[in-house]
């Protein structure tokens, strides 16, 4: 074999960057992708109810507006990889911020219901860019020694960008006496909410001229020599760089580009698409955006007043960080089965005592106790089996499961059916919470209790095991 088909051994398993806080800091301005795709998704809870008030709408186009940004998800996971194939990754986050920032300003300045949910379509797009561009990103610039290290900050800045949404609507209700609708400085407090997001967007876009640009796309426009003052930066001086821009590209020629057609097979898709898809719906079938989306107004709704309904939202967020690094520390020595069947089995008990409180009338618009203690504990118990389970380890074993030939494409369906499955729990909540809230958690536990039989059968480990032996 040729150098070109066989390269060198360039050390790149073993590299250890000379300045690791650099490397650190270029993951973590990445990361902030990831810090505005949990804030966006979390700051529209605290003006659900002055929404719904301001422009005298019921539960069901209520619902569509809040649910209407997975949409813009949806398009823009499907279209960032190919954007930033052509322009780069740097260019695409730049982009993902100028929409989070034009999103965010429109948002706090509707002249109606329907441009807000159009401002919500934009920033849905932004949001669902930096889902994919912000760990794809990370992987190729991280050395391999920390690559699963780096790669956690993604999951992290999203629950943290959903726990400081949460302050930030309390403390924003704290200046309006309370009130959704109070009027700070000429603005009601939700247009606050919304309005206040323009400072991490545009921290997010500034950040971005300040990290270098993939050696992977650097080579794949043949800009070779950037490419490698890239790989010394992030990998050490240490490292043959030559050797190592050949393993770069001999991996990308090699490359199968997934089509829709490799993941065809008996019953539509290849029994492992399959599974896919359903690790990925039974992640939001459990009902775990409610929590995000909707917890102030559910609240809100059981009497508990506005100021303190967002102080819990504000709890449950914390305790989702909390499940969150319990999670990236169990993942890999106990394995992802046994996390996603512990967490199956803690969301149905936590969601049936949620079911059971709720079903209490209420006295003098309030729950009752020990309903209303029940259903308050049970709500952080649930987020945080969520959170040290299925909130982790569904994307690893999609990172993982698939064969290489069909990983890419299997990938984005498995996370297309998420975003359906997400906008499908989002939309029907507020319409099935007036049918009967009660009745609705029954319906998410049965989902969380079946979730356990369908990772018995189906689902197999995949800790320890080399990429090539998925299939």
């Amino acid at each position: 074999m040729t150098s070109i088909e066989k390269p060198p051994a360039s050390g790149a398993r073993e590299a250890h960057p000379e300045h690791l806080g650099h490397v650190i800091f270029i993951t973590a301005a990445a990361a902030m992708g990831g810090f505005l795709f949990g804030y966006d998704s979390s700051v529209i809870n605290g003006a659900v109810e002055a929404i719904r008030d301001r422009y005298d709408i019921g539960s069901g186009t209520l619902a569509q507006v809040i649910a209407i940004a997975l949409i813009g998800c949806a398009i823009g996971a499907a279209t960032a990889g190919r954007i930033a194939d052509r322009i780069g990754r740097i260019r695409c986050m730049q982009i993902a911020a100028v929409l989070f920032t034009i999103s965010a300003v429109g948002s706090a300045l509707p002249f109606a219901l329907w441009d807000l949910a159009f401002w919500r379509i934009i920033g849905g797009f932004a949001i669902g860019m930096a889902s994919v561009i912000g760990p794809a990103y990370i992987a190729e610039v991280s050395p391999a020694a920390y690559r699963g290290r780096l790669a956690s900050f993604q999951q992290a800045a999203i629950v943290i960008g959903i726990a400081i949404s949460q302050l930030v609507n309390y403390a924003i209700l704290q200046l309006a006496d309370g009130e959704q609708r109070g009027v700070i400085g000429g603005l009601e407090a939700w247009q606050w909410m919304l309005g206040v997001m323009v400072v991490p967007a545009v921290l997010y876009g500034l950040l971005s001229f300040a990290i270098p640009e993939s050696p992977r796309f650097l080579i794949s426009v043949d800009q070779r020599d950037k490419a490698k003052e890239v790989l010394s930066e992030v990998e050490g001086k240490h490292v043959d760089l030559d050797a190592r821009v050949a393993e770069i590209d001999l991996a990308m020629r090699r490359e199968h580009k997934s089509t829709f057609k490799d993941l065809l097979g008996g019953f539509g898709f290849l029994p492992i698409v399959w599974v896919g898809i359903g690790l990925s719906v039974f992640q939001q079938l459990v009902g775990i955006n409610v929590a995000f989306y909707y917890s102030s107004t559910l609240w809100q709704s059981v009497g508990i007043h506005p100021t303190d309904s967002f102080l819990y939202s504000f709890t449950t967020s914390i305790i989702n960080i909390i499940g969150t690094v319990i999670a990236m520390v169990l993942v890999d020595r106990v394995g992802r089965r046994p996390l996603a069947l512990v967490g199956s089995a803690g969301m149905a008990i936590a969601l049936a005592c949620e079911a059971w409180a709720f079903s209490a009338e209420l006295v003098d618009g309030k729950l009752p106790n020990p309903q209303g203690v029940v259903a308050l504990v049970a709500a952080h118990v649930f987020v945080l089996f969520f959170a040290l389970s299925w909130g982790v380890v569904v994307w690893v074993f999609l990172g993982e499961m698939f064969p290489n030939r069909i990983r890419a494409a299997a990938l984005g369906v498995a996370a297309s059916a998420q975003w359906i499955a997400n906008w499908a729990i989002t939309a029907s909540f507020p319409s099935l919470s007036d049918w009967n809230l009660s009745g609705t958690y029954i319906i998410y536990s049965v989902f969380a209790v079946l979730s356990i039989p369908f990772v018995l059968l189906f689902v197999k480990e995949t800790k320890g095991k080399a990429l090539e032996e998925m299939g």
